[in-house]
């Protein structure tokens, strides 16, 4: 993925204005959204036209909306409806998207010297967004801060203490944020090609918002995986699923919980074939009241659903290609195959990227 000029950057914004407009049907479904939940994933369609589509928990659609190019992951600001789409790594826009007003869309981007990595989180008060980004002129990873209450302007950036920051997210004291650094090594030169398999080195970052401080950092003790996805449970502990880099036939631990004072912990997997993950994580999400993990694997065509004081299996489903996870209200889970699905309302096929977002009131 290129990344896009100042003057396609303008032209875009204005065609996705145009094309975010949302019919009276689907707005008087947001609006009623203290009875309805829904939920965002990007996607793909048969046309090739990257988008973000809103659906309720039955899978039918409600609103699609352009984006100038491939998304990724997303985040959601309870305080003001703002759901953020972040371009797929190396991409530099990120589109916010009001599902409580009738304001158009807003596309930024990233500083000339940085992309994003696909996600990010909001501030406990919603007035900031972090999003996890790599410098590639150094090739450090940093976290760039956002002024949600103007435009998303880009106003700060530590550093995410490592390479290759993918996943971020607020722990329940609202104010540390984790990061997994994947310590995959790119540069938009080269795409997406990864310039450092052979000396890689995955880590978990505990860092304070407020100042930017590092509080702890762990390094991954397995060679070779990438920690990336995460999500945090009901006792703060912070359950995080690797994809790993080597041999494919290699038989390695991809799911962990992190303390942020004990640091990573694997989770025993023994009562499932170990195959059937293919040695990929593709998502993580813990259910509405964060007693079950559930955590997905499209390549292994896999959904496990964990029990999070037990550490145990609860349930394993195979689902063709399921990657996007996201909690629902009565503490089940919703799930997105990247086979994708038919709009109902065109003929258009929609083709979903890795994630699922709640956007609940």
């Amino acid at each position: 993925m290129k990344k896009i000029s100042r003057r396609e950057f303008m032209a875009v914004a204005g065609s996705a204005c145009i094309y975010s407009m949302i019919t009276p049907q689907a707005r008087a479904i947001i609006d009623d959204r203290k009875n309805v939940q829904l939920f965002a994933s990007a996607y793909m369609d048969d046309s090739r036209r990257f988008g973000v589509v809103i659906m309720e928990d039955n899978g039918r659609v409600i609103s699609k909306h352009l984006l100038p190019g491939r998304g990724h992951g997303m985040t959601f600001n309870n305080h003001t409806g703002q759901l953020i789409s972040f371009s797929r790594r190396p991409g530099n826009f990120a589109m916010a998207f009001n599902m409580y007003t009738r304001t158009p869309p807003v596309l930024f981007q990233t500083p000339s010297y940085t992309h994003f990595y696909g996600h990010g989180t909001f501030s406990k008060d919603g007035r900031l967004l972090f999003a996890t980004e790599n410098d590639f002129h150094s090739g450090d990873g940093v976290i760039g801060v956002y002024d949600a209450t103007n435009e998303f302007v880009r106003i700060n950036e530590f550093p995410s203490h490592g390479i290759g920051p993918h996943e971020i997210i607020m722990m329940h004291d609202g104010y540390t944020l984790c990061i997994a650094n994947g310590g995959i090594l790119t540069h938009p030169d080269t795409g997406r090609t990864k310039l450092n398999l052979h000396e890689m080195q995955s880590s978990v970052a505990f860092i304070d918002s407020r100042y930017g401080d590092l509080i702890s950092i762990f390094d991954v003790p397995v060679q070779r995986l990438s920690l990336r996805h995460m999500v945090v449970d009901c006792n703060n502990l912070v359950w995080v699923g690797g994809q790993y880099e080597g041999d494919i036939y290699d038989i390695v631990p991809l799911i962990a919980t992190i303390d942020v004072e004990d640091g990573i912990t694997f989770v025993s997997v023994d009562s499932f074939p170990v195959g059937s993950l293919s040695n990929y994580i593709g998502s993580i999400a813990s259910s509405s009241d964060g007693t079950q993990v559930a955590v997905s694997s499209p390549k292994g065509n896999t959904l496990l659903i964990f029990d999070v004081v037990s550490q145990s299996i609860l349930s394993m489903r195979t689902i063709k290609e399921v990657c996007g996870v996201s909690a629902t209200n009565d503490n089940s889970f919703m799930t997105t195959s990247m086979s994708g699905i038919t709009d109902g309302d065109s003929s258009s096929f929609l083709y979903f990227d890795n994630h699922i977002t709640s956007i609940h009131s």
